[in-house]
């Protein structure tokens, strides 16, 4: 590209790492913001708070451009208010003059996911400040960067409205099959009996949770699900660890045959889906509670619903103990009480929840289509920007 100079990141601006603060002194109503992994997609307010002393070489300030350096590589801009740089969090700072900041933050995601890709790991991939500074990053005459900057500016903003009317349209989706099912087990008729969970299940075996410590991820291990594939109705097999067989036989009492119903009751709350048989002989963690219905005694799939529904997890959210790791015991878990109607009842219910999950499905999945083609779309400016070949009126009729 005429005129565009490619040089390491570390030759045009500096990079700041968080410090490790003190958890002792982290407090949900704390005076300090402090910014962890987790808060940067908002960029706008954080989960944890900070009582302590600092250096003010650690605080971010609105227009900050950081980078999560553990699982995904991104770089995002601070949004909020000052805050606190907490580890393995970086910040970009003092750009030199020759590189807008902006044009920075629009280009390195790229090189980012690059690094990404090719990064080995056990249990998270991680990213050093070292292999930031060694970006070979192109960059245009400043007057040409600024350019771009401002037609990506005025193209996003549009994508962003775009995207926030498919997300809402998505959440209304689902909200819609919520609504439906939590009326369905409001309007309970005669017949209907409580039980508890526990002895809806097969008396040979325990509502239990599944492999304390996995080990390191193995090439040809057994598969285990984690609280993060346990979602709410499905398991998503993206991320699955595989660990090695004989840690999965030790715990033979959670390997599963298929049918089963599982329960987060760690981490990730909420959680709750029917094991297909395809995943027979798979296994769990131990956040994770394996909850074996008899089908003599009911139906496993109203069961689901029943669990999902706002009056379950009103229940089960009472009985979650834990401030900074909530769980549920197993204990609670198994008296869990649970409402029921005769056999013939709970398949006419299943049908109807069945029928209806269908339709806003459907919608769903033109809702998520949408938001990948907004992605999409994104990544094609992006890449022409940064080919030289990016003029406002093809970025704005895209």
């Amino acid at each position: 590209m005429k005129g565009w100079e490619v040089s390491k990141l570390g030759d045009l601006l500096q990079i700041q790492n968080g410090f490790a603060f003190d958890s002792k002194a982290f407090s949900p109503n704390g005076e300090h913001p402090l910014i962890r992994i987790r808060d940067l997609k908002g960029g706008i307010t954080t989960e944890t708070r900070y009582d302590g002393d600092f250096e003010r070489r650690y605080v971010v300030r609105k227009g900050d451009y950081l980078i999560g350096m553990d699982g995904e590589f991104g770089c995002y801009e601070w949004k909020g208010s000052e805050a606190l740089l907490n580890q393995r969090v970086c910040k970009l700072h003092s750009f030199d003059q020759k590189l807008d900041s902006r044009f920075l933050f629009y280009g390195i995601n790229k090189f980012l996911k690059d690094i990404e890709e090719v990064t080995g790991f056990t249990t998270v991939k991680h990213l050093s400040s070292k292999q930031i500074a060694g970006i070979e990053f192109p960059f245009a005459p400043l007057a040409e960067q600024r350019r771009i900057v401002s037609i990506l500016d005025e193209a996003f903003a549009g994508l962003a409205v775009m995207r926030q009317h498919a997300e809402a349209n998505l959440k209304n989706a689902r909200a819609l099959f919520d609504s439906h099912l939590n009326a369905i087990f409001s309007q309970r008729g005669e017949g209907w009996v409580e039980t508890t969970l526990t002895k809806l299940c097969d008396p040979n075996r325990l509502i239990t949770y599944g492999v304390i410590k996995l080990g390191e991820s193995q090439s040809n291990g057994i598969p285990c699900l984690r609280t993060s594939n346990v979602r709410k109705l499905y398991i998503d097999t993206i991320g699955i660890k595989l660990i090695d067989k004989t840690i999965s036989d030790n715990y033979a009492r959670t390997i599963l045959s298929g049918g089963e119903l599982l329960v987060n009751v760690r981490g990730t709350l909420g959680g709750v889906a029917i094991v297909p048989h395809s995943m027979n002989g798979w296994n769990v963690s131990r956040e994770i509670a394996v909850v074996p219905i008899m089908d003599s005694l009911a139906k496993t799939e109203f069961v689901a619903y029943f669990l999902v529904s706002i009056y379950c997890q009103a229940w089960l959210k009472n009985v979650t103990k834990g401030a900074t790791y909530a769980g549920i015991n197993l204990e609670d878990l198994r008296i869990l009480p649970i409402m029921m109607p005769n056999r013939s009842v709970q398949n006419e219910i299943v049908d109807s929840i069945r029928a209806y999950e269908d339709r806003t499905e459907g919608l769903e999945l033109l809702y998520r289509q949408k938001l990948a083609a907004i992605d999409e779309l994104k990544q094609s400016i992006l890449h022409r920007a940064f080919s030289g070949e990016l003029s406002a009126k093809d970025a704005l009729a895209a």
